[in-house]
């Protein structure tokens, strides 16, 4: 499905969100690699999610197209809508949070897609963590990932990130 990513936005999740939250939080192929989600299983369920988890957070922001919330994207693999998010959160975040410095992300060696995501943005990987993680029954190894405010340019008013070439690490893996 090809998707016009300028109907790409970010905000705080709503309780009208719920019956969306319900339909990628109830999917376990979904929830499978997510740590501390179980798989929701009623309406009840996806809007205490939103009230517990999602409003209390400072920045948990759902990603939408044309103010829908579509979660964790797994209805458009491979259609730019998670990288275009991604770049509109870390041109925002540290707008918001002007003394944030560091950003991490930890990913499971398997989830080469989301590794993909990472790298596009600017994200650079630190490393393995081997043996870290016990997730719902298994043992994962996880690549770290850093995302510094150094890493920005001055120029984010487009909502497109634009990262420092003489910031990046090339002899880093």
């Amino acid at each position: 499905m090809q998707t016009d990513l300028s109907r790409i936005a970010l905000r705080p999740f709503r309780l009208s969100d719920a019956d969306d939250v319900l339909s990628f939080g109830g999917d376990d192929q979904v929830t499978r690699v997510l740590r501390g989600f179980k798989t929701l299983t009623t309406k009840d369920e996806a809007l205490n999610f939103i009230k517990n988890v999602c409003s209390p957070h400072p920045w948990r922001r759902s990603i939408c197209i044309d103010d829908r919330s579509i979660g964790f994207v797994t209805m458009f693999p491979g259609s730019g809508i998670t990288t275009k998010a991604a770049k509109i959160a870390l041109s925002q975040v540290f707008k918001d949070y002007p003394d944030l410095f560091r950003l991490q992300s930890f990913v499971a060696v398997e989830n080469k897609a989301s590794q993909r995501v990472l790298d596009k943005v600017g994200f650079q990987r630190e490393g393995v963590l081997r043996k870290y993680l016990y997730l719902k029954g298994d043992i994962k190894y996880m690549v770290v990932y850093s995302f510094l405010s150094s890493d920005l340019s001055n120029d984010l008013s487009s909502n497109e990130l634009i990262t420092h070439p003489s910031s990046r690490d090339e002899s880093r893996p």
